[in-house]
């Protein structure tokens, strides 16, 4: 599940894969042996059961015994944190509760209100150029920018919680050391909230009642960040792409935006492998015996297309497909999300109304990897326009034309060249921040 075929056709290997029963062996990186669940049932039986598996990656054998590599690109995405995604019972409960009523306090129009100057700024970098990879030029930027914002991060903290972000997701070689510096930024981020809270999801965090230490603030944080990254910026690019294609489902055909969310959610969900449990003796999974202490992946993409799901597909019932998982681990922030990339799709399309792919459709490439379904870019051409979205936006905002600045004296000198090669190092988050000083 990791080399570029199943990148490139992973529907054609959960058929395969079918042909064994609800579960089958898979490799998801060299030496990292798993099962993976592509029935729909059997994938909600692992997913709701409590008694018979475990989220908590203490219990893999294998890795407990050495025998997988501890340079192993799945290790970030699969070893022990105290947070919400790898823990059980009453500690998981205590984690869920202090995240989600962390989150409720996020208001839907909340975060609507923030995506959309972010959209407005990342449109304004490339609108005058006529083309743009939409991926990484947008979908992958909008949430970086977004989780900055609502997790209350500082420009100098951002920018480096982003590159760490974006070694996790994307470099294999480098996603041990993304995550050390993405933990390295949050316990920053930590005690600058401890010492100054303010209002966003961090300082809620840590007022909340269940009295989360330190590491455990740092772990739901990675976790948070990371459920909503990787997923959110694959969800707004495939809609996207669905939305631009030539296919009887694209844009011309009327599809509304709501309804290609819905799709990508059904057909091609942004994780599309992930919720890894440890069965607590072996078992027997319809058939497919699983070792205890052994993972088991759940493939939300091939049990969103099993086919014994063809009438709710059909119908493209909301409450059948698992992209958002399902049982005591699902996932909290669902309704967030969906806005999210519903917002940043029709800023788009509406500030870009002629949008066409740059590309022949079936020459896109797909990230490998065996959690994700990512495109690697998109990009697109449109009529140039002017990057105006932001003045727009500021207009109201802005101060009074200062006065024309007096000359330097002499003895001043001018930035010396450091400086004015610091100021290009400047990432996407403190120069957002540094137009809304304007």
């Amino acid at each position: 599940m990791h080399g570029a075929d199943f990148a490139a056709e992973p529907h054609r290997v959960y058929d395969q894969l079918r042909t064994n029963g609800p579960a089958a062996p898979v490799e998801l990186a060299p030496g990292v042996d798993a099962t993976l669940v592509v029935q729909h049932e059997m994938a909600l039986r692992v997913l709701q059961n409590t008694t018979l598996f475990s989220r908590d990656s203490r219990r893999w054998a294998a890795l407990n015994e050495g025998r997988i590599s501890l340079d192993s690109p799945v290790l970030p995405m699969m070893m022990y944190r105290p947070n919400v995604l790898f823990t059980d019972g009453a500690v998981h409960l205590r984690l869920r509760k202090a995240v989600t009523e962390s989150l409720a306090k996020l208001s839907i129009s909340r975060v609507r209100r923030d995506v959309e100057p972010i959209a407005d700024y990342l449109i304004d970098q490339f609108s005058e150029r006529g083309r743009a990879d939409l991926l990484n030029d947008y979908a992958k930027l909008i949430p970086l920018l977004l989780f900055n914002k609502i997790f209350g991060c500082p420009a100098d903290i951002g920018d480096r919680l982003n590159s760490g972000m974006s070694a996790m997701f994307d470099g294999q070689d480098d996603a041990i050391k993304g995550l050390e510096q993405v933990a390295t930024c949050l316990q920053e981020l930590i005690t600058l909230k401890r010492r100054e809270p303010g209002e966003d999801v961090t300082s809620w965090l840590i007022q909340h009642s269940a009295g989360l230490n330190d590491e455990e603030l740092r772990d739901q944080l990675i976790v948070l960040m990371g459920a909503g990254l990787e997923p959110q910026r694959n969800l707004i690019a495939s809609a996207l792409l669905l939305l631009l294609s030539d296919g009887p489902s694209g844009r011309g055909s009327g599809m509304l935006v709501e309804e290609a969310i819905e799709h990508v959610l059904w057909n091609n969900p942004p994780i599309a492998n992930y919720a890894t449990h440890y069965a607590l003796q072996d078992v027997d999974l319809g058939g497919v015996p699983v070792d205890a202490n052994s993972p088991v992946v759940i493939s939300f993409a091939a049990a969103n297309s099993d086919p014994s799901l063809s009438e709710a597909r059909q119908l493209a019932s909301k409450g059948a497909h698992l992209a958002f998982g399902a049982g005591p681990h699902a996932c909290p922030a669902k309704d967030p999300a969906q806005v999210i990339a519903l917002t940043a799709i029709e800023r788009i399309l509406n500030a870009l109304p002629d949008l066409t792919l740059a590309v022949p459709q079936d020459s896109l490439l797909w990230r490998p990897g065996p959690f994700h379904r990512a495109l690697a870019a998109l990009p697109v051409r449109f009529s140039a326009t002017p990057a105006t979205r932001m003045a727009a936006a500021l207009r109201n905002l802005a101060p009074m034309p200062a006065a024309e600045p007096a000359p330097r004296p002499a003895t001043q000198q001018a930035p010396a060249p450091a400086a004015r090669q610091e100021q290009r190092k400047k990432g996407f988050w403190s120069s957002f921040l540094d137009v809304f000083r304007l």
